[in-house]
Parts: structure tokens; sequence; C-alpha cells
């Protein structure tokens, strides 16, 4: 936080209307308390009562931690304005990031945190069958930076809000970077017709998912039947894929659609994509590119919602819930230039770790914390496994 100053970055998008008279905690040192205890694993505001002690946060936020009233008054301090203005800085920052670069994929994603009261605009959600939020994560799908995080109603279909949200992200990359290349991908959720659009007004390349339907399957039909009888009478496993024009009664025009027929002994799994991609076959589309998506956005989003907590939006307002997600989301962005900082060490087996494995293996660690008039010493275990990396990392 010292070198990149992020939690400072976003704490001057946070209003503050309180009396400066009455002021103990600025709204930096709130912000960077909330983020550091979401990082060690600690998910809510009330766990201050078992850290207001604590040396190691007393010396990281130099002085007295702020009590959980307080911190619950922090978190339903923001209204919608203020999460806008909040959303909108974190988009610029993330175009400011794109020095250098030439090309980008977006990956877009959403996934559901079930709620457990009386939520503001916790609602039943069909497809997944349970009262939820229904978040909504824009990621690099090079780097795993969070574009923007987005807090929906539990009842919102996936392709909710996120062709505009889309298009201002779009806007903004190409004020600064009109030559910049930017693939768009995404599961079946999010195509729609104004999607579409989008790509053609932008120049966009994409490679999204398409739900099946009566025209697809007479369309794979032929092929699924030979592909059943070739591992009925073989019994052999066995992928082929086809291409084709395909238009939805809704688009404005036709679409170079792709569709992979497996036998997979457990039945058949016919998949569809469409994709703008150039000079590329199917089979290099769906296996070089789309199916990258599991580990670009789908782990990433497992690392937000797990790891970082942004499944505990239990706040009763909407906005100090949006909010919340964002201070999980910062959280993972903290623990992004930790895995960073970790592939630049010597140690290969750490450079596969998620966030969970950071926690454990660097951050969740005992140690000694003596204080004197002039210093705080550290004195960590000797047994320590990881302790050269800590050291590194330290030094790096």
């Amino acid at each position: 936080e010292r070198e990149h100053k992020l939690i400072r970055y976003f704490s001057k998008f946070i209003p503050d209307s309180r009396n400066p008279i009455l002021v103990t905690h600025t709204i930096e040192k709130l912000l960077k308390q909330r983020v550091f205890m979401l990082m060690q694993g600690y998910e809510d505001a009330n766990d201050v009562f078992h850290l207001q002690h604590d040396p190691l946060y007393k010396d990281i936020l130099d002085g007295d931690l702020a009590s959980q009233p307080t911190i619950s008054r922090f978190e339903n301090s923001l209204d919608k304005r203020s999460i806008f203005a909040l959303c909108y800085g974190w988009i610029d920052r993330y175009v400011s990031s794109l020095t250098g670069r030439s090309s980008i994929i977006i990956d877009i994603d959403g996934t559901d945190d079930p709620t457990h009261g009386k939520q503001q605009l916790s609602m039943f959600n069909g497809y997944y069958g349970k009262f939820m939020y229904n978040e909504l994560f824009f990621h690099d799908g090079d780097t795993g930076q969070i574009i923007v995080p987005i807090l929906r109603p539990g009842n919102s279909h996936s392709n909710k809000w996120y062709v505009g949200i889309l298009r201002r992200v779009i806007s903004k990359i190409r004020k600064v970077y009109p030559q910049m290349k930017i693939t768009i991908r995404a599961d079946s959720g999010f195509s729609s017709a104004p999607f579409y659009k989008l790509a053609d007004d932008y120049n966009l390349y994409y490679a999204i998912g398409l739900a099946s339907n009566e025209v697809l399957k007479r369309r794979a039909a032929r092929v699924e039947r030979a592909v059943k009888l070739l591992y009925q009478s073989k019994g052999k496993k066995h992928q082929h894929f086809i291409n084709f024009d395909y238009k939805a009664g809704s688009w404005h025009k036709s679409q170079q659609c792709y569709s992979k027929i497996e036998s997979t002994g457990l039945g058949m799994n016919t998949r569809h994509i469409v994709s703008n991609l150039e000079a590329q076959e199917a089979r290099e589309i769906y296996f070089g590119f789309y199916v990258k998506r599991g580990e670009a956005s789908e782990n990433r989003i497992k690392e937000v919602k797990n790891m970082c907590f942004s499944d505990r939006l239990s706040n009763h307002g909407f906005w100090a819930n949006f909010f919340r997600l964002l201070i999980s989301s910062l959280a993972y962005e903290l623990f992004l230039i930790l895995k960073t900082n970790i592939k630049n060490t010597s140690y290969k087996e750490a450079k596969k770790w998620q966030i969970s494995s950071i926690r454990t293996h660097l951050l969740k660690i005992g140690a000694t914390i003596k204080i004197t008039k002039r210093r705080i010493y550290y004195r960590l275990s000797r047994a320590f496994v990881y302790q050269h990396l800590f050291q590194e990392l330290l030094s790096g």
C-alpha cells in the first residue's frame, strides 16, 4: 500500500460529512482497516472486538483501531452518487494501467451471492433457485485485474446493465488508446442483440457462448448422430467442430457460429459459441481462447467471492452492500500485486498460489512483537517455512 497507494487513491472518492472536530479516524484509515482485516481473513466489522488490542494492526494503522460501530457507520455512509464515483474511479485506474499494451481481453461473468436476511433488493432468482444478490465482474483476461465490480438486484438476468457498462469502459479506453485491440469473452448469458451492435460500433472482437435452441439443434443434429454412432460402434470418444452463419430474430445481422459436438461416454455434449476472431479454426477458437475464461475469469471470481469475502454482503442497505463488494475487490487487487511480486521471485511453488494460500503461508503466521520507545521488532519463528520468500518479497 505504501508503494502503490491503492487505498489512498480510492479513499479520495469517498465523501466525509462528519464533524471535523469529532473525527478520530480518517476515511483513508477506515478503508485501510477494513481492507487489511479482509486480507487477514476477518470478514465482519464486529471482528474488531477481537483485534482492538492487536499490536500488528496498531502498528500498520498508526494508532488504535476504529470500533465496530464506527466501521458500520462508515460502510453505510455512501449513497448512489458516491458508489458511482468509486466505480468510475475504478475504471479510470484500470485505463491508466494500460500503458504500453496494444491489446486487451475483457472477461465478463456474474456470480450468485445467497442472502440470508432482509437485505434491500435481495430477491429470488429462478435460475439459481435462491434469494440472492447478483454480482457482475469485468476482468482483464491477461492480468486478472478487476476492471470494475458491479452489484445487481437478486432477480437480475445475466446480461442486465452489462452492455451499458461495457460501452462506458470501451469509451474510456478508446479515448486514451484509440488503436487498442479489444476482445470480449463471456458465456451464453451475455449473448444479446445490443452487445453485437456495440461490437460493430466499436470494432470489437469477441467469443461469446450461445445457448442452445431448436434452430441450433437442427444444425448440429446430423453431426451429433454421426459422433454418437462412432462411440456406440467403436467405443471411441470423439470431438467434431462445425461452423455456419446464424442470425437470431433480434440480431441486426448474421454472425459466425461454431459448434462443438462431443461424445463423452456419459452422453453427448454440444456447445455453441459466436465469434468474429479472424483466421482461426473452430477448435483453436474454442480451446485456444474461449475455454481459458475458466482460469482467467471464473477462478478469479472464486478468489474475490470465497477468499476476499464478497459473498458476505450482510448490511441492510443495497448501497452499503455494494460498497462491501468494492472493499472485497480492493482486497483482491492488493493480493494481485502480491501475486505479481511473488512471480518475480525464485519460488516456483509459490507462483501457483491462490489468495487463500498467500494468506495462510505469508500473512497468518506466528510472531513475537516487541515494542520499545524507538522501534517495533517483529521476531518470526525459525521454523517459519517460507521465511526466505518473505524476506525476498520485503527486499524486492
